[in-house]
């Protein structure tokens, strides 16, 4: 059975769909089957790995017109990825979600049937603590939370850690932090004193491997790739797939 982590983070610009679209392509570059859900209505890691924002998407899976086989598109540049693509008319799910019997399960039973489909699936969440990431976070065996390694990174965790409490209480008693990830390093003062406060607060839970700030990152969803396709040897693509090994790693250690 494939396991399911939802990337959160409330706090936009944080590296969450970068994070998302470049771990998952590193992690289907290594040899694993991937689906990256984008459960984001503003459809970024969709645009970001160059799919169609007005295809099928994960609405017309949510709102029950579609089931996920139908919308799930294979990537055109990447073996063994898969997007479930999202779009704008993501923005109405939280409404629609609220009014349905078990609507915090919705998710959780379009994902159910393609499940052992994939080594892992990765859902990008919207920047909210809305229901559709209540959603994601219901379906999610855990939770990745990228952190950014500047001035107020610390700020809002708080409600974004208790809202994944939460949901472990009523919902989800198997949620797990599957660990924080510090991105958009670069090498001043600041950024050293976050990275530590960072792993002084939750230790081993804290990702070694650092993603630094890196033009490349920034241009390859310009351009409908992920970095390690638009610039293989950029610092960008070396991080996450060295995140994508250590990631591959920890998830070892646990099963054994």
């Amino acid at each position: 059975m494939g396991k399911i982590i939802a990337l959160a983070n409330q706090k936009g610009g944080v590296g969450k769909t970068t994070t998302a679209i470049n771990l998952a392509a590193s992690l289907a570059v290594i040899g694993k089957k991937i689906l990256l859900v984008d459960a984001d209505p503003q459809a970024n890691a969709t645009s970001g790995l160059g799919l169609d924002i007005n295809g099928a998407n994960i609405y017309d899976c949510i709102v029950g017109e579609k089931g996920a086989e139908e919308v799930i598109v294979a990537s055109p540049d990447i073996k063994r990825l898969s997007i479930m693509p999202s779009s704008i008319n993501l923005v109405g799910a939280d409404t629609e979600l609220a009014e349905m019997e078990k609507g915090h399960f919705r998710l959780k039973e379009v994902l159910t049937p393609v499940r052992d489909k994939y080594d892992f699936i990765l859902i990008d969440c919207s920047p909210s603590l809305g229901f559709t990431t209540v959603n994601a976070l219901v379906a999610a065996d855990s939770v990745l939370i990228p952190v950014q390694c500047e001035y107020f990174a610390l700020e809002g965790l708080g409600k974004l850690l208790n809202t994944i409490k939460m949901v472990k209480g009523q919902l989800n008693p198997a949620l797990e932090i599957e660990g924080f990830v510090l991105t958009m390093y670069s090498r001043t003062r600041l950024a050293n004193q976050v990275s530590m406060e960072v792993r002084e607060h939750f230790g081993d839970l804290t990702f070694e491997t650092i993603v630094q700030r890196n033009i490349r990152l920034s241009e390859a969803p310009s351009y409908g790739k992920p970095a390690l396709l638009y610039d293989a040897s950029s610092v960008g693509s070396v991080n996450y797939l060295n995140l994508a090994k250590e990631f591959i790693k920890r998830n070892k250690n646990k099963r054994s």
